[in-house]
């Protein structure tokens, strides 16, 4: 828990933007205040893509914001600064050294004399449980232990702030557990060199499992939706009825801050630049059919969803975006709750199910109905997919926009609403599908 709360690292008013083809830069962070406190691990939650990693790299100084200020220790952050040490996601090890001398090599900036930089390298070896193995290389290690290198080359130059992005994540869920259970033994027997943590993570029973207090992004552009305490004493029940109820507010305001509710109006929220979750038809007819089934009967909270078919939250978010986005369910509070749409979709055929679909891509998904509306004003009712590249990069970021047409593809292909070509790059009107 907090020991007294000062900032260490303070991020005021930070905004990051992007160029894109044309018109003004396309804003992904905006205007972030974030304090990073002494004696906490912060975790960073959001969806995927809504500008985590690359906050805590403005906050490591790796990336300078277009606009506001990282103050660390009291001074403007300019740059990358003794006392930030950053572990990754993808272990980032050199294969040609050994793991004494992957360990020292993050003391190389610091201009130690050798024998105090290998005895911090054997102090940080020796805590994080790497003893016995200085000098295999890293293709003798097994993903966690190679972990452990990376963990323990932070620990060696004793930093200040230890930044965390998504560091059990390349990890199989049994060993992942354990390096979690390691990392907080020592963090509060206070083993560790470090006095406060940030870490982005994508995991939320994770989240709430290590963290004291959770910041949570919206997205497009990222904005603090929530900051929320966990009070809780460690260690920490997953079982626990209060560990539940953290994690359901967490589901919560996820939800709140990702997705909108239509409104009885049903006009789709964010026109023809509207992000389109990478889900496929798979998938969003499964998972209607699963909550319209028992035990759920058209009703069902994410974080039970999630446990039930054991997905993290980057899996079923784009499910029940696309089930909101389309009017086959609500998605609020942390729940999904099916509409009438949804209903008779789960108990169709397929021939009535593609109707259906089809439907709700032409009134609640604008860039199909662009595309269909494009297709048929034009002589030849064919369009290169250059074409609507060049309109959602005006709105979106090139992998945002990518993402999205892929999307808008896949769902007109099984509407029967256009076809693609996927080597020639091209889209082409099916004779029956024209603008509604």
């Amino acid at each position: 828990m907090a020991e007294d709360g000062a900032s260490i690292i303070d991020l005021r008013q930070v905004s990051m933007a992007f160029a894109k083809r044309g018109g003004d830069p396309l804003t992904v962070l905006d205007r972030i205040d974030m304090p990073i406190r002494r004696g906490e691990i912060l975790g960073l939650l959001g969806r995927s893509g809504s500008g985590k990693s690359t906050l805590l790299r403005i906050a490591a100084g790796l990336i300078k914001p277009t606009s506001g200020e990282v103050i660390y220790r009291g001074a403007p952050l300019t740059g990358p600064a003794e006392g930030i040490s950053v572990v990754f996601q993808t272990f980032a090890l050199f294969p040609w050294l050994t793991v004494m001398e992957n360990v020292e090599a993050g003391l190389d900036a610091l201009g130690l004399p050798r024998e105090e930089s290998h005895r911090r390298a054997q102090d940080a070896i020796d805590l994080i449980g790497l003893d016995g193995f200085q000098s295999a290389y890293p293709r003798e290690l097994s993903g966690g232990m190679r972990q452990r290198v990376g963990f323990a080359r932070a620990m060696a130059t004793r930093p200040d702030v230890l930044l965390m992005d998504e560091p059990f994540s390349a990890l199989d869920v049994l060993t992942a557990e354990t390096l979690r259970t390691d990392f907080l033994d020592l963090w509060e027997q206070k083993q560790l060199p470090t006095k406060s943590v940030l870490m982005v993570t994508h995991n939320i029973e994770e989240a709430v499992l290590m963290c004291d207090r959770l910041v949570i992004l919206s997205s497009h552009p990222a904005r603090v939706g929530a900051d929320i305490s966990i009070p809780l004493p460690r260690p920490r029940n997953r079982i626990d009825e209060e560990f539940g109820n953290i994690v359901d507010t967490v589901y919560a305001a996820l939800t709140a801050r990702t997705i909108e509710p239509a409104g009885d109006s049903k006009q789709p929220h964010g026109g023809l630049g509207q992000p389109l979750p990478h889900a496929s038809v798979n998938r969003i007819a499964g998972l209607i059919e699963i909550i319209q089934r028992a035990p759920y009967h058209g009703y069902a909270s994410l974080d039970v969803l999630a446990k039930s078919l054991s997905l993290e939250v980057d899996d079923l978010f784009p499910i029940g975006e696309a089930l909101h986005i389309l009017e086959f369910a609500e998605l609020k509070h942390g729940a999904l709750k099916l509409t009438a749409a949804g209903q008779v979709f789960a108990g169709s055929g397929i021939d009535e199910r593609k109707k259906l679909f089809r439907e709700h891509l032409l009134r609640f998904v604008p860039l199909t109905a662009h595309i269909c509306r494009v297709l048929h004003e034009r002589d030849r009712h064919n369009a290169p997919r250059s074409r609507f590249d060049i309109e959602l990069g005006d709105h979106l970021t090139h992998r945002d926009a990518e993402r999205t047409l892929n999307s808008a593809i896949a769902w007109g292909r099984y509407a029967e609403l256009f076809a693609y070509e996927d080597k020639a790059k091209t889209f082409s009107a099916f004779a029956d599908t024209g603008p509604q």
